[in-house]
């Protein structure tokens, strides 16, 4: 199977080039997310996951379905229910702020100026009943304001990749494509000036021309912005082409991590092997398409069950 790696590494402040001695912007440790599956039951959606982002890094983090990505993703942001019986353990550090059992208003100044969220669905995260410019307009940060307020939605809808963007700006959510609808989820995030950009599958439901040009969008604007990336996706050949370092996530734990090439080219854990022979090639007929046999997730449970004990 053949992906194209990112091998590019920015240049100024970020750290993707690998400065040990800088203060991480994220720090991630031990995080273990329980949410309610019933009236009494619960489950661990995340159990013991550690990650770190730099400035200006871009980090992937990958797996299947139900891996706990998204719920890593949204823990990060603080954007988990607000529910006595979702539990939140472990550390969570902004430039060595502990974020975890942090107070509402805490969360809300991380997410005014320091973290900006990417949704997969647009159409559930878009104020159905107000216009597009008016939505890009209350994501701008407080005291981040260009020369009128007017000027601040057009150039971020524009620095998103959007065209005709005065007329953009008079529609509504479900007058726009999908692509559209997306990059103006972009445009909301990057309004706020973040330090930390999460896209939680940025293009998932569009089409394989649209969703390259929303990756150019994202990948384009991270690097003029000098904006750190958790990109969030099952989709292994994204996260290879936009990231520095990866996770690879399996039933709420972190089996595999380290620089993107060296994971995806030299694959270490029995998981992450077999996740890559499940993408399809374009380049082999009739090749049968793999699928992780039983035996191996009941190997892998009792991994972690053994690791947890």
């Amino acid at each position: 199977m053949s992906m194209t790696v990112r091998t590019r590494r920015r240049q100024g402040n970020g750290a993707a080039a690998g400065a040990s001695d800088e203060t991480p912007l994220l720090q991630v440790a031990d995080l273990q997310v329980h949410l309610p599956t019933g009236s009494r039951s619960e489950i661990e959606a995340v159990s013991s996951v550690s990650l770190t982002v730099r400035r200006g890094e871009r980090v992937g983090i990958v797996g299947e379905s139900g891996s706990g990505k998204t719920v890593t993703g949204r823990a990060i942001a603080g954007l988990l229910p607000t529910s006595p019986r979702v539990r939140v353990r472990g550390s969570i550090r902004f430039s060595e702020r502990e974020m975890v059992g942090a107070p509402a208003k805490a969360w809300d100044a991380v997410r005014s100026h320091t973290v900006g969220m990417i949704f997969q669905d647009p159409l559930t995260y878009l104020n159905p009943v107000m216009k597009i410019g008016k939505q890009v307009r209350e994501a701008v940060s407080p005291g981040r304001h260009r020369s009128g307020e007017n000027d601040d939605a057009l150039h971020f809808l524009s620095l998103a990749g959007l065209e005709n963007v005065q007329e953009v700006a008079q529609r509504f959510p479900h007058e726009l494509s999908g692509g559209m609808r997306q990059r103006v989820l972009i445009a909301i995030a990057i309004a706020k000036m973040p330090d930390l950009l999460v896209a939680d599958e940025p293009t998932t439901a569009l089409d394989a021309t649209v969703q390259q040009r929303v990756l150019r969008t994202l990948d384009e604007t991270v690097s003029e912005l000098d904006t750190s990336l958790i990109l969030i996706s099952h989709d292994i050949a994204v996260v290879a082409g936009m990231t520095d370092r990866i996770y690879v996530m399996y039933a709420g734990c972190v089996v595999e991590s380290g620089a993107t090439r060296e994971v995806l080219e030299r694959p270490k854990h029995q998981y992450t092997q077999a996740l890559l022979r499940s993408v399809r090639s374009l380049t082999e007929e009739g090749m049968e398409l793999y699928s992780i046999p039983d035996s191996l997730r009941v190997s892998w449970a009792r991994e972690e069950e053994n690791r947890a004990s």
